[in-house]
């Protein structure tokens, strides 16, 4: 017996539920053209995901529901397998339905239901408790969500009832390595139940988070037979015969810094595109991060879509100014040069009789800042573009950045990307071609707000602040167990103090990609104000 189960790993939009309605229809008639028995989407497909407190709006799980109801009338001839939201009662479902000519076959509410991290599931949806199975040629499928087969037990108890074969609908966002996890997992469960299953990922940016895809299909002693491309949309058909799938193509699985900056150019693209922005722009400086990020818009976007603004101040060397306008003309971008000494001077003379008496210090140096963030932030509401920030990680952990100044824009895509990595993505980026000079690689970084200024003037080295910063904010390590693991007392106490008293800054940045395991924002969520104050265990001592 031959069935084919086709895998439709597609980027919906949220909230936009005709164009997703008409995405699965045009999907499962180009399934049915190709003699698919059954073709799976993503979890919470015809609302796109995650909807947030959308989903607490009845009328708009209505419009979902209307929209089921529409694609089971429209399409027949091969069954789909739909994730949505549903309304029974006074109960709500992250629900998954199957249709088959006009009917519903099969129904589905997922039972584990996430609440740690990026995800809030409790706060909207009541959990499942029943199994769902249905025959398609005598193969009995059994329906999962997500993180029903990341929890011990959900695979087998499906597996004792009977199921020939596991169809799970996710929606699960990209970190570094995630993908490895996600199979190990899987596959460990499906190879002691001795079942095949089919794994099915939605691709695409949704504000903060990128889904990878990657959905995979493994048999029953948990080895993978098919593989989709990372990033990419894609619709493929599995081929089972007597309820064991047939090997096909096998893409990569995860390939570190490789993975990450594609992840970072969908993130863009979908950001621009969902949003209905006419391109970017970006202020671009002659150092390594403006470089990588107009790098990845412009691999995002195109060239065309794209614009650079260079903005030097009497502290701007020459060298910055060579390398800017050789990295825009090495991939092709318009650019402009605007001095801002004009400006700065303007704001010093006018504040000048109430600072009188006091000394110049960083009030000075973001002023010039500031005078950047005006004029790019003019330009993006001229022109109808999204304003790209261009801090990383390690800045906006310590505060190395300026309020309505180099923090002004609409989208941050480095924002969840540490200072050493930037440095890896632009060598990376450079393999592809060379548009990142050698020496805005190698010279020490600074912002160039002051007289020979270096970062780190203010910071420890960038080789010790970002393994600080990942012990403490993504593994919630002590300052006590940082020092513990070999890393200077001072400069732990240093980092911790800064990260502690920045998290007002944090608040107010734009939204940024999600590669890690905890970016600021969703996964990690700390009161502003707050004693807490993770490097008092060393004054202690």
């Amino acid at each position: 017996m031959s069935l084919k189960i086709a895998l439709a790993q597609l980027n919906f939009t949220v909230a936009d539920i005709q164009a997703n309605r008409a995405k699965i229809i045009a999907a499962a008639e180009q399934a049915k053209r190709q003699q698919a028995d059954v073709i799976l989407f993503p979890e919470l497909c015809m609302t796109g995901y995650p909807p947030e407190d959308l989903l607490l709006r009845e009328d708009f799980i209505q419009q979902a529901q209307r929209a089921v109801e529409h694609i089971k009338q429209q399409v027949r001839g091969i069954t789909l397998v739909i994730g949505y939201p549903q309304i029974r009662g006074k109960w709500r479902y992250n629900a998954a339905v199957a249709l088959r000519d006009g009917q519903v076959i099969a129904e589905y509410h997922k039972q584990a239901l996430p609440n740690y991290g990026v995800f809030d599931e409790h706060r909207y949806f009541n959990a499942g408790h029943q199994i769902s199975l249905f025959e398609i040629k005598d193969c009995t499928l059994a329906l999962t969500i997500c993180e029903d087969i990341w929890i011990p037990g959900i695979i087998a108890k499906n597996r004792e009832a009977g199921a020939d074969v596991i169809l799970a609908l996710n929606a699960s966002p990209f970190h570094a390595g995630k993908m490895h996890e996600r199979e190990n997992i899987i596959c460990s469960q499906i190879k002691d139940a001795g079942v095949p299953l089919v794994y099915v990922n939605q691709i695409g940016g949704q504000d903060e988070l990128v889904f990878d895809g990657a959905s995979f299909v493994a048999d029953q002693h948990g080895e993978v037979v098919f593989r989709a491309k990372e990033f990419e949309e894609q619709l493929d058909i599995v081929e089972f015969i007597d309820h064991r799938p047939i090997k096909t193509t096998i893409a990569p699985l995860y390939q570190p810094v490789i993975s990450e900056y594609k992840a970072l150019v969908l993130g863009i693209k979908d950001y621009v595109r969902k949003n209905g922005f006419d391109g970017a722009l970006l202020g671009l400086s002659g150092g390594i991060d403006s470089a990588v990020v107009l790098a990845l818009a412009v691999d995002s976007l195109g060239a065309d879509k794209v614009e650079a603004v260079l903005m030097p101040s009497r502290y701007t060397q020459d060298m910055s100014v060579e390398d800017a306008k050789l990295e825009a003309d090495a991939l092709g971008v318009k650019y402009h040069i605007l001095p801002i000494e004009p400006a700065v001077t303007a704001f010093n003379d006018m504040l000048a009789p109430l600072f009188a008496g006091t000394r110049k210090d960083t009030t000075e140096e973001n002023i010039q800042a500031r005078c950047r963030g005006i004029l790019l932030m003019a330009l993006s509401n001229k022109q109808g573009k999204l304003l790209l920030t261009t801090g990383n990680k390690s800045e906006m952990s310590v505060g190395y950045a300026t309020l309505y100044g180099d923090m002004a824009g609409g989208f941050a895509p480095l924002k969840d990307v540490a200072k050493l990595m930037v440095y890896r993505l632009a060598e990376y980026r450079n393999t592809l071609s060379p548009v990142i000079p050698e020496r805005v690689i190698t010279r020490a970084p600074s912002a160039e707000l002051a007289p020979d200024q270096k970062d780190e003037d203010s910071l420890p080295p960038y080789a010790v602040l970002d393994p600080i910063l990942a012990l403490y904010i993504e593994q919630d390590k002590s300052a006590k167990e940082i020092v513990a693991l070999g890393y200077p007392a001072d400069a732990v106490l240093r980092t911790t103090s800064l990260v502690d008293r920045n998290e007002y800054k944090r608040r107010q940045s734009p939204p940024g990609i999600r590669i890690t395991t905890k970016a600021f924002g969703r996964d990690r969520r700390y009161p502003i104000s707050s004693a807490y104050r993770g490097g008092a265990t060393l004054i202690e001592e």
